[in-house]
């Protein structure tokens, strides 16, 4: 990413850092996040224009906590303190930060103050709705700060230091719960840092394109395609990069979606001249899954079959030096700590259990990148809008999506069931404004009335989220006439359905897959 503006962003730990960065780059500007231990000189070395501290879990009161290494307060960068990212830079400078007695978790009131260039241009100045999150309080600022902004219960809800660009918010101005956040956030970046919106998707591309063919040279590639979004534009990157040397692997576990297997591959490989091999290994899956009800052990063996069948077809191609991934930064900020100590939340299906056995060098050209900012590149590359939006199908399958024992039968229920949701989704005009919307078929079934006779069939519950990166969710209020024609086509249609019903519950505390 040479000659263009670019933001550093030290990761505290805080769950909301990658939404931070992508706050960055929708204004244009390019950002990258790294661990808050990170060796000062490397961040350097990448001659950033502006430095942003994260939130993060712990507190400054207690030893051990993460630190600021004295050397980013040398370089004179303009810089920007979220929560723990405030706490710590009143810490270091000179303030004094004490725990709060009145904590603050949720929506608070703000009132912006001093004039100032943070909250230009924004509206109710005194009545800001703003998302808190924290333990600890400043209680008095640094020499050279002043107050900029507060709120009922804490003094000091902002601060900053106008000569040296540097200021602070106790709040988090890149969740979506506070107004205006993003407006903040651009303030910082045009007002405060003076920085230019040059980065921009078809650069990513361009810039991918030369740095995967710098990183695999002439070496094989063998990638898992899914038919998914993210491993198709990972694939397509690839292969403008180093052509037939990707050899990708599409492995039929039958657990796919009506259709899907002759769709996906049937384009790529007309379109784009995509080397893929198709793997039929439906009776495989399905006969280790056999009898199995409990959701966290069909992923295991979902994982370590597709391991597997993977490993097998990979060693029958010579010379392959690396593994594809389509890994996304939601992936890995759900998995693991990205490049930093952020809590862990939950195992993800999308990562973990890689073949290490293969020894293979990992090329991921989508780990920073987000689903929306995947499917901007999607563009892009040429790929078509039926490929691009294509709602998120889970790793596992309709194995989730079929509660309890998995069997031919109920796979093909849900498929017709889910044929149905999509269409309906796409004849209304719908398909494009949820996240993602599908069937599951619950493992319980219920009296009804078809005709004359009493019948005591199976129920397909309805789960259709609005979404901007599935890291949050909430359920769609969908037009009641549409839940009817997809109601009454499921229960007409499907064989064995007497009964559907509609998930109104949101990400959190339910998540947006049922198992």
């Amino acid at each position: 990413m040479l000659n263009q503006d670019k933001v550093i962003i030290l990761d505290f730990g805080s769950q909301f850092t990658q939404l931070i960065a992508r706050r960055i780059r929708e204004a244009g500007v390019y950002s990258e996040i790294h661990p808050c231990n990170v060796d000062p000189e490397k961040v350097k070395a990448l001659n950033p224009q502006a430095l942003i501290l994260s939130g993060g879990p712990s507190s400054v009161l207690e030893g051990g906590c993460p630190d600021l290494h004295p050397d980013y307060m040398s370089w004179g960068l303009p810089t920007l303190g979220i929560c723990y990212g405030m706490q710590l830079l009143a810490h270091t400078m000179g303030g004094k930060v004490v725990s709060s007695q009145d904590r603050e978790y949720g929506r608070a009131e703000f009132t912006a103050m001093n004039d100032c260039p943070l909250f230009d241009g924004i509206e109710n100045k005194e009545n800001l709705t703003v998302w808190m999150s924290h333990g600890d309080r400043v209680e008095a600022i640094p020499p050279g700060f002043e107050r900029m902004g507060k709120t009922e219960s804490i003094e000091f809800g902002a601060m900053g230091n106008r000569e040296k660009k540097i200021y602070a918010l106790q709040f988090h101005p890149e969740v979506a719960h506070t107004d205006q956040g993003a407006q903040i956030i651009n303030n910082f970046l045009f007002k405060v840092a003076d920085l230019k919106p040059s980065w921009s998707m078809s650069s990513f591309v361009e810039t991918c394109i030369e740095g995967l063919k710098a990183q695999v040279g002439d070496d094989k590639v063998v990638l898992g395609l899914s038919g998914g979004i993210d491993s198709t534009v990972a694939a397509v990157l690839l292969h403008k990069a180093i052509g037939r040397n990707l050899h990708c692997i599409f492995v039929d576990n039958g657990l796919l979606r009506m259709g899907e297997r002759e769709e996906v591959i049937g384009f790529l490989a007309e379109h784009f001249d995509l080397n893929v091999k198709v793997v039929d290994a439906a009776d495989e899956f399905l006969g280790k899954l056999k009898g199995v009800k409990d959701p966290e052990q069909k992923r295991k063996i979902i994982g370590y079959t597709f391991i597997e069948v993977f490993d097998r077809e990979a060693k029958a191609i010579d010379g392959v030096k690396f593994l594809g991934q389509g890994t996304l930064y939601p992936d890995v900020i759900e998995s693991e700590s990205f490049k930093g100590p952020s809590a862990v939340i939950k195992s993800h299906h999308n990562v973990g259990g890689l073949p290490e056995k293969m020894n293979l060098k990992l090329v991921e050209p989508l780990r920073e990148l987000f689903k929306d900012e995947v499917r901007r590149a999607a563009y892009e590359l040429g790929l078509p809008e039926h490929i691009i939006w294509r709602h998120p199908f889970p790793g596992p399958g309709l194995s989730i999506r079929v509660i309890g024992e998995i069997t031919e039968e109920r796979l093909e229920i849900l498929r017709l069931a889910d044929r149905i949701v999509q269409n309906e989704l796409i004849a209304s005009d719908w398909y494009r404004k949820v996240w993602q919307g599908f069937a599951v078929l619950l493992p319980l079934k219920t009296v009804g009335v078809m005709g004359d006779d009493r019948t005591y069939e199976n129920v397909i519950a309805l789960r259709i989220v609005d979404s901007i990166d599935a890291m949050t969710a909430d359920w769609t209020r969908m037009p009641s006439e549409v839940l009817a024609r997809m109601s009454n086509r499921i229960i007409n249609e499907v064989k064995g359905v007497n009964r559907v019903v509609l998930d109104i519950s949101s990400k959190p505390p339910s998540t947006i897959e049922w198992e």
